[in-house]
């Protein structure tokens, strides 16, 4: 997150620009608001990504993306791809991606990690029922929001993807730490059991804080994916964990469960904790730190940010679909600075966490009437009935 620049529009599409939420191949990602005042992310893409075919495919996949809905997927709001900068626009999400969460706090423990991917799976469910495939999961595109966690980014991975299909063969699109060996061979064939091994290497990061597979480069990353012989990387991982996700690691995708199978076994390991799985997601959600939303500057376009405002610190970035005549500059925003590190290498340490960007769930400032946003008495009821009702929900 950082201000506005100079050079960066006032609107997008009608949405009044607050600040940067993060950058990438695909484009740049601001935090915008509607008239009315509802807070989206808008990412711009970037015009040399869509030729005039590739506009056409990102019309007939905005359309799908309307059809994909759900409690743990950021919903799509809005799209223009015949705009001379296109942009998509999708749910602002209020919360630490867990990549943050885990290098700034550490692993989540057993049960937290049984409901977080219980409830990605779940999220991952609907996208598949809508025809589309995440292809990029991995814990920068996981926001932990009070209710729940959330998935991002699967419409520009399928746009990313689409783009490479187009312009070259054996191209590898995705963040290669989370990536299945049939897409490290740069298949564009892929079914759901690409998604689960993804999923299966999130579980993992969150358990444990790291990945499969590291290396010195994306390359080296891949070989070893891709290599029989050399075993995904389990220690640290829970007993309780490891069946399940050595077999959602498998090599061969015929081998790896379906998400219904994935649900089912961790339920089983919440329940063996003496945990109901809507008893584990309450513990998940009371982990999630609160985070003090913005508002627009007060002279709009002048770059500034409210008084008292920490920050927001969502990673949104395609690390794959970056050109590759781009080179990180000094003044990057950290999440620009980490692309680099997605396609390989190790995850930074705590030394190396982000700054808290707010207090913790529950304490003073996390509720809904914290400061950055001053709601009327009706919505902040409104407010505290769907939460309780979002977190009392089963999955």
């Amino acid at each position: 997150m950082e201000p506005l620049r100079d050079d960066d529009p006032l609107t997008i599409g009608g949405y009044t620009l607050v600040c940067r939420l993060g950058a990438g191949g695909m484009g740049q990602v601001y935090l915008g608001e509607s008239p009315a005042g509802q807070q989206v992310a808008v990412k711009m893409i970037k015009p040399s990504v869509l030729d005039e075919d590739s506009r056409a495919r990102f019309l007939l996949e905005v359309d799908s993306l309307k059809t994909v809905y759900g409690p743990f997927i950021a919903s799509f709001v809005a799209a223009d791809a015949q705009a001379e900068r296109p942009w998509l626009a999708v749910e602002f999400v209020a919360g630490p991606d867990l990549l943050t969460f885990v290098t700034g706090r550490g692993p989540l423990p057993l049960a937290e990690t049984a409901s977080l991917g219980a409830l990605l799976a779940e999220g991952l469910g609907i996208v598949h029922e809508a025809g589309l495939l995440h292809r990029d999961l991995k814990p920068q595109n996981i926001l932990l929001a009070p209710h729940g966690p959330k998935v991002i980014d699967f419409g520009l991975a399928v746009l990313a993807e689409r783009r490479s299909t187009l312009t070259a063969t054996g191209v590898v699109v995705g963040s290669v730490l989370c990536m299945p060996p049939e897409q490290a061979r740069g298949e564009h064939h892929l079914d759901p059991s690409a998604d689960v091994y993804a999923l299966g290497a999130v579980l993992l990061y969150a358990a444990t804080g790291h990945y499969p597979y590291t290396g010195p480069s994306w390359q080296a990353v891949a070989l070893k994916i891709e290599d029989p012989a050399t075993p995904p990387d389990l220690s640290g991982l829970p007993p309780q964990l490891e069946p399940l996700i050595s077999g959602m690691l498998a090599l061969d995708p015929a081998a790896r469960p379906t998400l219904a199978q994935v649900i089912a076994e961790l339920v089983q390991v919440m329940a063996g904790q003496g945990l109901t799985a809507a008893q584990a997601k309450r513990r998940l959600t009371d982990l999630t730190p609160g985070v003090m939303l913005p508002e627009p500057p007060a002279s709009p376009g002048a770059g500034g940010l409210p008084d008292g405002w920490t920050g927001y610190t969502p990673t949104v970035v395609d690390v794959a679909a970056r050109e590759d005549d781009e080179t990180p500059r000094a003044e990057e925003a950290p999440e620009e600075r980490g692309s680099s590190r997605a396609e390989g290498e190790p995850a930074p340490s705590a030394a190396d966490a982000p700054s808290e960007v707010s207090a913790p769930a529950g304490s003073e400032g996390s509720g809904p009437s914290r400061k950055g946003v001053q709601l009327s008495v009706p919505l902040r009821i409104a407010e505290a009935l769907r939460g309780e009702y979002a977190r009392d929900a089963r999955f």
